[in-house]
């Protein structure tokens, strides 16, 4: 496996050193301070104040305004008389997504820069790191934490399984609790009740890092437009490029010349959506004016030499295999929604295609907003605009025709959880 002390391919479409998130090499803490400067340590409030002002939303797919989650741990925690906790996730699940990882190794210092001024905001006392396994990243930032000042909040640098679903925030909750690192059923949000029970804030580690800049360069600056975001571009047979660029740049731009050759985008991660690709669309669309969720800010390429059922196939059946499993819509919707388009995606003629093209799409409405987590609704977003990109291709599998025979998908799964095969998943 590929480890993330190897280089990483990064584009970057900044500007200025001193704003930008991934600066072209890793930076010590001496060379950190000499780019972007001291931090400017405000007051809890002031910290929640400036996030508001700025507009800050969460980089981990959800996109939900950082200063409302921030306010939400401090009062839980004046309530509760408990102590709030901070956690930075950088428990990037996606197995096609790179971004979480090029910050971490390129720009530690930010996020953990971000991670004292969340501390701050909430009044908590104990802030985690949580990395995925396998890369030697707990190594490296437990290093790069001790480059820097006694902080007033210890880091704790903690790796959580390679498993999709170990990001999620109740899942990190239960995994720092000493439980498994999955979803959990919970009476109260993790807002309220979270780490060792306290009230808890977790945050992606892209959002961490923007609070360190909106605390040097002000909520006015952040509002403006000038701040980057970072995006993992993939095609097909070649290795993740990270590219960190400006809001509204051009699809074109973002994903380089393998666009303008491609089929179809897959816009944010395996809980995705895909979209056909076209010149205008190259020209003129960004990721903020294409109007779906761009999650984990994964842009996929799919050359016209690949099938995208048989993508869409892959992927379905890796997010079966990775659910928690305790809830209807994963036990149940979920293998049989994998399994359905498992039939799609081998080219065998057949009468029943409108029967198994319903079924698809009655099993997607079934299980959108009843699962214990977002898993679900992610998984029939993607087979759910699959259908509709891909229709032609529908059809002409039912004839017994495929473009790409033989291929194997370009998308990566990373190893499944132990599970009955999804064919004996109906």
């Amino acid at each position: 496996m590929n480890t993330v002390t190897m280089p990483l391919r990064i584009r970057s479409l900044a500007t200025s050193a001193a704003r930008r998130l991934l600066p072209s090499e890793p930076l010590s803490h001496e060379a950190h301070r000499a780019i972007y400067g001291d931090l400017s340590y405000l007051d809890g409030r002031q910290i929640v104040v400036a996030a508001e002002l700025s507009g800050l939303c969460g980089q981990g797919g959800a996109a939900f305004p950082a200063h409302r989650k921030m306010t939400a741990v401090r009062e839980a925690a004046r309530r509760s008389g408990r102590r709030a906790v901070v956690v930075a996730n950088g428990s990037e699940g996606e197995p096609a997504s790179a971004k979480d990882k090029a910050l971490l190794w390129h720009a530690p210092h930010l996020v953990l820069d971000g991670m004292a001024l969340a501390a701050a905001a909430v009044g908590a006392d104990r802030a985690f790191l949580a990395v995925e396994s396998g890369h030697g990243l707990g190594r490296y930032l437990t290093a790069m934490s001790r480059q820097r000042p006694a902080p007033a909040v210890p880091v704790t640098i903690i790796e959580v399984p390679q498993r999709f679903l170990s990001g999620q925030e109740s899942a990190l909750v239960s995994f720092l609790d000493g439980g498994p690192a999955l979803p959990r059923y919970q009476a109260r949000p993790v807002f309220e009740r979270g780490v060792g029970g306290g009230p808890t804030l977790v945050q992606n580690v892209e959002t961490l890092a923007h609070l360190a800049l909106i605390a040097r360069h002000g909520p006015g600056w952040y509002r403006s437009g000038a701040a980057t975001s970072l995006f993992t571009v993939r095609e097909a047979d070649s290795a993740p490029t990270v590219v960190e660029a400006m809001p509204g740049t051009p699809l074109g731009v973002l994903t380089g010349a393998g666009a303008a050759t491609g089929q179809a985008l897959l816009v944010g991660g395996y809980h995705g959506t895909w979209l056909p690709l076209t010149a205008t669309a190259l020209e003129a669309a960004s990721p903020a004016t294409l109007g779906v969720p761009l999650g984990a800010g994964l842009l996929a390429v799919l050359p016209h030499d690949r099938c995208g059922l048989v993508e869409t196939a892959s992927v379905l059946r890796y997010l079966a295999l990775e659910s928690a499993g305790q809830c209807g819509p994963c036990l149940n919707g979920l293998p049989r929604m994998a399994a359905a388009f498992n039939e799609l995606a081998h080219p065998t003629p057949r009468s029943d295609l409108r029967r198994l093209r319903d079924d698809l799409s009655r099993w997607a409405g079934l299980i959108t907003g009843r699962g214990a987590c977002r898993h679900p609704d992610g998984s029939a977003r993607l087979a759910r605009s699959a259908l509709i990109a891909f229709a032609a291709e529908v059809d002409d599998h039912a004839r017994g025709r495929c473009r790409a025979p033989g291929r194997p998908p370009m998308l990566p799964t990373g190893p499944a959880s132990p599970a009955a095969p999804i064919e004996q998943g109906v």
